[in-house]
């Protein structure tokens, strides 16, 4: 693991900045965003692996995917399933990534009950590394509280240093 440890922020009440330099190029780095076999094999915390992922990357696609926790030193959590979708908004290829994130169902239905998160990804050269700062857009003040009662700053953290690990497995 590097030294580079994730910075966040919140502005105002509902926005979640994240921001992380990765020692890698920005479009290796760019490319685990889009591709199935790489998200598959870093996306979620640590214990939790991705069975099921499926991506459209174009304006208006999807990413609908299953993390499933396989690590039974995770108590009650062994065994779930965690559910999700993205629609993308916005991409600029090696730059930016705009897309709504939803807790979902395994057909793809939109989970009302919990918060959604318009995400920004922006990946920012850094001379050889790369910048990735992910800025989550929330409705409410209270959606950004659930999930962040939810875990979501030690979950994100953990996946990014699978990301990470990833990274320097294929660079």
């Amino acid at each position: 693991m590097s030294n580079n440890a994730m910075v966040s922020r919140v502005e105002g009440d509902r926005v979640l900045v994240l921001e992380r330099v990765f020692d890698a190029p920005r479009e290796l780095v760019f490319n685990m965003f889009k591709e199935a076999e790489h998200l598959k094999r870093w996306w979620g915390p640590r214990g939790w692996e991705v069975p099921v992922c499926n991506i459209d990357f174009r304006p208006g696609g999807v990413w609908h995917y299953c993390m499933k926790c396989e690590d039974p030193n995770q108590g009650q959590f062994y065994g779930m399933e965690s559910w999700g979708k993205g629609v993308y908004k916005e991409i600029v290829e090696g730059e930016k990534i705009v897309y709504v994130d939803y807790f979902s169902d395994a057909e793809g239905n939109t989970n009302e009950a919990l918060p959604s998160t318009e995400v920004t990804l922006a990946f920012i050269d850094a001379g050889g590394k790369t910048k990735l700062v992910n800025r989550g857009e929330y409705a409410t003040a209270e959606a950004l509280k659930t999930v962040m009662d939810m875990g979501m700053l030690q979950g994100i953290t953990e996946t990014w240093d699978r990301l990470e690990e990833r990274l320097n497995a294929v660079k």
